[in-house]
Parts: C-alpha cells; sequence; structure tokens
C-alpha cells in the first residue's frame, strides 16, 4: 500500500488495496478473484447495513450552502433531530424547486418524516 495515501476515515480501499493487504500477510490473490468478490458479496453486505441502520427521528432539517470557488454550486444537507445526516444533494440551483428535489429523495429512501422544516 502507497505510504501517504490519504483515506476518508480510513475506510476507502479499493480492489487492488486489498489485492495489496493480502499479499503483505502472504496471500497470493488476483485482482480479479477480489474484483468478483467484491461484485458478489457487497450488494448483500450493503442490504445488511441499510436494515441494521437506526431508524431516523421523526423530524428532518433541510438546508443550503454554498461550496467554495468555483462554479455557483448548492450543497444541499438533510439531518433528522439528533444530527444524523440522512443524505445530501449537491446542484446548481436554489430555491424551492431544489428543496423538493431533496425531500422527494428522501422520502423515496426512507419512510416520510411527521413534519419536515
Amino acid at each position: 500500500m502507497a505510504e501517504g495515501r490519504s483515506r476518508a476515515g480510513g475506510f476507502t480501499l479499493s480492489c487492488r488495496d486489498v489485492e495489496e493487504l493480502l499479499a503483505e500477510r502472504g496471500i497470493s490473490v488476483a485482482y480479479e478473484s477480489v474484483r468478483c468478490w467484491v461484485m458478489t458479496f457487497a450488494p448483500a453486505f450493503a442490504r445488511n447495513l441499510r436494515r441494521l441502520r437506526p431508524r431516523p427521528a421523526s423530524t428532518w432539517h433541510l438546508g443550503d450552502g454554498g461550496l467554495g470557488p468555483g462554479p455557483a454550486l448548492s450543497l444541499w444537507r438533510a439531518v433528522d433531530a439528533e444530527g444524523e445526516v440522512l443524505d445530501l444533494l449537491v446542484q446548481s440551483k436554489r430555491g424551492k424547486k431544489a428543496a423538493l428535489k431533496l425531500l422527494r429523495k428522501l422520502i423515496k429512501k426512507q419512510a416520510s418524516p411527521q413534519r419536515s422544516w
């Protein structure tokens, strides 16, 4: 594994990284085998993680903020009452239409809240 490589939270591993980690431990495995394992087992892991995730609070808060220099982009964020981030949306538009787009996306992914702001 390359020294100094930055990973968000230390959990982002590519198939090549897994191949190198196994090689460091004396296990010879091809990149293609790791990729096949990921394609086979990752959907089941993701499904279980989503199922085990705690339910969001009944109140959601929507907010937007501008992103740094460059093209004008807005970062829309939805959090529940406990501060848990439910979803993010980056787009070039602001306003009611943009907020409704995020809210529709949330309702599709989660159960609808009792109230939202």
